[in-house]
């Protein structure tokens, strides 16, 4: 049983800026409404590559979750491991092999009007990885979680390349504690429903 709240629990995209006050909290709250009540596996699928400061944010935000102790999530995408376009059909083939009953949450970097720069959007539905790059990959993520990190250009290649790291690693603590409070609240209503 999900705790109500009206809300966050009938939208179905979630836009904030990274330094707004509770934003950790307002976006945890967002994708663990959005989390259907009878899935057991949970995938947090972070694509980008750790060759691009813009296109660092997934595998920063898998990093990052993957120090810490989360039992519910399966985090695909690291600094170490990365997801690019070169291997994420083969990761997600992967995925669907390993994990029947799945609800995958996609994390990436994209690029924005400029006054949208800092923000973080969670959304219901796939995310459209490459498109700055105009890289044509499979939808991907039953909910996605994305960072605006620069502004939208023609030279999205140099553009992910000329973007503040700072930024970059600002957004992608707040998404992972997002990501850790929307597991604090599953955790906390199944132990209430008990």
């Amino acid at each position: 049983m999900k705790l109500s709240s009206p809300t966050y629990h009938q939208m179905n995209k979630l836009s904030l800026n990274y330094r707004e006050l509770f934003v950790e909290q307002k976006i945890g709250r967002f994708i663990y409404q959005s989390l259907p009540d009878l899935v057991a596996e949970l995938i947090v699928l972070c694509i980008g590559s750790d060759r691009s400061t813009g296109d660092a944010l997934g595998p920063i935000v898998g990093s990052l979750l993957t120090k810490r102790s989360h039992s519910r999530f399966f985090v695909y995408g690291t600094l170490e491991k990365p997801i690019h376009a070169l291997n994420l059909v083969s990761q997600l083939d992967d995925i669907k092999q390993k994990h029947k009953n799945r609800f995958i949450i996609a994390i990436d970097a994209c690029l924005g009007r400029s006054q949208s720069i800092g923000k973080i959007t969670a959304s219901t539905g796939p995310l459209k990885p490459g498109l700055a790059m105009n890289k044509k990959l499979p939808e991907v993520g039953d909910l996605n979680i994305t960072g605006i990190v620069n502004v939208s250009s023609s030279m999205g290649y140099l553009t992910l390349q000329n973007t503040r790291l700072h930024l970059v690693t600002q957004q992608a603590k707040v998404i992972s504690r997002a990501l850790s409070y929307s597991e604090y609240l599953l955790t906390e209503s199944k132990q209430i429903s008990q």
